[in-house]
C-alpha cells in the first residue's frame, strides 16, 4: 500500500513537472534538466575520450597520435580495416541511419522535436571511436555533438516530458558536446544558438549555459584545464598588419568552399554505391592518404599543435593540405561516422602558417606571430565551412584567453564566410551534408516561436465532457459548472467542441423540453482530434491541418485502454501564441 502510494505521488509530480515544461515562460525545472543534460553528456564525452585515447594509447607506438611511426603498410591497410568494422556494424544495425554529426541533430531537431534513438547513440559512439582510431581524418567534435544531443532527447524521453522540453534538451547537448570538446564553454552557447537556428531567450539560454559549464566541468576534471590547443597570447601592433589578415580570410573563404563542394561532389557520386561500398572507398582513400602523408591521420592534434608553435616549409605545407583535403572529403561524403570540425581547424591552421610564412619573408612579420596566423586560420575555417562566425570567434578567443584576437579575428572570420557564401555561394557544412544525402532543413521563426511552447501550456482546462443527449437536470448542472467549452462524445469518443453558454441559451429558450440534443442546439460546433500532451503548437498546428480538424483535445494515455483528457485547444488559442 505504501510502495502503491509512493508511485502516485511519483506519477502526480510528473504529471505537474509535464504540465509546467509545456509553458514558454518556464525556467526553474529547464534548468535543472540543463544541468542534468551537461551532467550526463559530460559522462558520455569523457567515456567516448577515454575509450578513443586508450585505443590509440594501446595500439600507437610513443604517444596516443603518432601514426607517423607506422610502418607504411600498415598505415595503408589500418583506416581500411576500420572500414570494413564500421560497414558490417551499420549494415547490421543502422536500419536506415547513414547521416550522424551536427547534421542529424540538426534534421531531428527541424523535423522530428529532437526525437533521437538509442540506435542512433549506439551507432555514432562505435563508429565514430572505430573511425578515429583507424586513422580516418575525421574529428571527434561532430560526434560530441551529437552524443550530448542524443544524451538530453533520451532522459527527456525517458520521462515522456513534452517535444518543446526535448528539443531544448537536445539544444543543451549540443552545447555540453563543443564545451567539452574544446574546454570552450562559451562557444558551445553560442554554437547552439547559431548552428541550430535558435531564438535567443532567457527561458531557454539558461539551461544551455547550465549544459555547457556542467560538461565543461566534468571534463576539465578528468582531463584537467589545460587547454587542448595552446597559443600564445596576441597582440596586433599596427594597423599594416591587418593585411596579411584580410589576405588569410580570402584565402580560407575560398577553402572552405571547395572543401565544401568536395565533400557535396563524392556524396553525390557515392550514392550510387551501397553504404558498405562506399565506407570501404572511403578506408582505401584514407590508407593511400595515410601512407604517403601520416599526418593527415586520425585528429591530428600533434601536428595541429606544430602548426600553432612554428613555421613549417611551404612544399610540406601545401602538401599537407591537399591530402587533408582529400582523405577528409572522402570520410565525410562516403559515410563515415565522424566529425568535419576538427579537421575544418586543421586545414585552416595549415593555410594560417602559410599566410605567416609569406608575411615573414615579405613583410618582415616576425617569426613568431606565425602561430597567431595559424590561429585566426582556424577561426575563419570554422567561421566559414559552418557559417558560424560568432561561435568561431568565441572559441578563438577562449582557446587563447587573449582579448587582443578579437580585432583580427572578426575582420578574418567575417571575410572567410563572406567569400564563401557569396562569392562562392556555398551553405554551411551541415545543410550540404544533409542535401547531398537527400534530406533538407529550413528555419522559420515562427515555426521557432511554436516549438517552444508545448500543447499543455496553451491548453483551455475549462472544459466539461458530456454524451450527446441529457436530461434537463444534468444539463442545468452542466450550464451550473461554468465549463467554457463542452466535449460532445458521440460514438464512444470525443467528437465536437461547442461553447458553453451554447447550453445556456438552449434551456433558456426550450423552458419545457425534458431532454437536451447538444448537437441540435444551435451554435458553432468544432470538429475534435487528438493530439499528445507532449507534443508541441506547431505538432498541433500541423495536425489541424493535415486532419482538417478544427479544435483539439489534448489526451495522454495513463493506463492500457484509459486515455485521459487534460483540455482543449482552438485555432486561436495557437495563434495567439505568434500574432500581436
Amino acid at each position: 500500500m505504501q510502495r502503491t502510494s509512493s508511485g502516485n505521488r511519483l506519477h502526480r509530480a510528473l504529471e505537474s513537472l509535464r504540465l509546467r515544461l509545456s509553458r514558454p515562460d518556464a525556467l526553474f525545472w529547464p534548468a535543472v534538466l540543463g544541468l542534468l543534460t551537461g551532467l550526463a553528456a559530460g559522462v558520455v564525452i569523457v567515456a567516448f575520450r577515454l575509450a578513443v585515447e586508450g585505443l590509440q594509447a594501446a595500439t600507437l607506438p610513443g604517444h596516443g597520435e603518432n601514426y607517423e611511426a607506422l610502418p607504411i603498410p600498415l598505415r595503408l591497410v589500418l583506416p581500411l580495416l576500420g572500414s570494413v568494422l564500421i560497414g558490417l556494424l551499420f549494415v547490421r544495425f543502422a536500419r536506415g541511419i547513414y547521416v550522424l554529426g551536427v547534421a542529424r541533430v540538426m534534421e531531428r531537431m527541424e523535423y522530428h522535436q529532437g526525437h533521437m534513438t538509442l540506435r542512433g547513440f549506439v551507432l555514432q559512439f562505435l563508429g565514430a571511436a572505430i573511425a578515429i582510431v583507424s586513422g580516418h581524418s575525421v574529428g571527434r567534435e561532430g560526434p560530441h555533438v551529437y552524443l550530448g544531443a542524443a544524451g538530453g532527447s533520451l532522459i527527456g524521453q525517458l520521462l515522456t516530458l513534452p517535444n518543446n522540453s526535448i528539443r531544448n534538451m537536445a539544444a543543451c547537448g549540443t552545447a555540453a558536446g563543443i564545451s567539452a570538446s574544446f574546454n570552450t564553454p562559451l562557444a558551445g552557447v553560442i554554437f547552439a544558438l547559431e548552428v541550430l537556428g535558435l531564438e535567443y531567450s532567457v527561458a531557454s539560454f539558461v539551461p544551455i549555459i547550465l549544459a555547457a559549464v556542467s560538461a565543461n566541468a566534468l571534463s576539465v576534471a578528468v582531463f584537467g584545464s589545460d587547454p587542448v590547443l595552446r597559443v600564445a597570447p596576441v597582440v596586433v601592433t599596427s594597423l599594416t598588419a591587418l593585411l596579411p589578415v584580410a589576405v588569410l580570410g580570402l584565402l580560407v573563404g575560398a577553402l572552405s568552399a571547395a572543401y565544401i563542394q568536395s565533400i557535396k561532389t563524392i556524396a553525390g557520386w557515392g550514392k550510387r554505391l551501397s553504404f558498405f561500398t562506399r565506407v570501404c572507398l572511403a578506408g582505401v582513400i584514407a590508407g593511400i592518404a595515410g601512407a604517403l602523408v601520416p599526418e593527415v591521420m586520425g585528429l591530428g592534434y600533434d601536428t595541429l599543435g606544430k602548426l600553432l608553435t612554428e613555421p613549417l616549409t611551404w612544399g610540406f605545407l601545401l602538401v599537407l593540405l591537399a591530402f587533408k583535403l582529400l582523405a577528409t572529403s572522402a570520410s565525410a561524403g562516403l559515410g563515415i561516422p565522424g566529425g568535419t570540425i576538427g579537421p575544418a581547424l586543421f586545414m585552416g591552421a595549415i593555410v594560417g602558417n602559410l599566410v605567416g610564412v609569406a608575411a615573414v619573408a615579405v613583410a618582415g612579420t616576425e617569426v613568431d606571430q606565425v602561430a597567431f596566423f595559424a590561429l585566426l586560420g582556424m577561426g575563419a575555417m570554422m567561421g566559414a565551412s559552418l557559417q558560424a562566425p560568432l561561435a568561431a570567434l568565441t572559441a578563438i578567443v577562449e582557446l587563447t584567453h587573449s582579448p587582443g584576437v578579437i580585432m583580427p579575428g572578426m575582420l578574418v572570420i567575417i571575410l572567410a564566410a563572406l567569400t564563401s557564401k557569396e562569392l562562392f555561394g556555398k551553405d554551411s557544412l551541415f545543410l550540404t551534408t544533409l542535401r547531398a544525402n537527400g534530406l533538407d532543413y529550413r528555419s522559420n521563426p515562427v515555426v521557432h516561436l511554436l516549438r517552444r511552447s508545448g500543447v499543455g501550456g496553451a491548453m483551455n482546462t475549462r472544459f466539461a465532457r458530456k454524451e450527446q443527449h441529457l436530461t434537463r437536470e444534468q444539463a442545468e448542472g452542466l450550464v451550473a459548472d461554468g465549463p467554457e467549452w463542452v466535449i460532445v462524445e458521440k460514438d464512444g469518443g470525443p467528437a465536437y467542441l461547442m461553447p458553453g453558454i451554447a447550453v445556456a441559451s438552449a434551456l433558456s429558450l426550450t423552458p419545457d423540453a425534458q431532454e437536451i440534443d447538444l448537437l441540435a442546439i444551435p451554435g458553432n460546433r468544432l470538429e475534435l482530434a487528438p493530439i499528445h500532451l507532449q507534443a508541441t503548437l506547431q505538432e498541433a498546428l500541423d495536425l489541424m491541418q493535415t486532419r482538417g480538424a478544427e479544435a483539439l483535445y489534448v489526451q495522454r494515455m495513463i493506463a492500457p485502454g484509459i486515455s485521459h483528457i487534460y483540455g482543449v485547444l482552438t485555432r486561436e488559442r495557437i495563434e495567439s501564441a505568434y500574432r500581436y
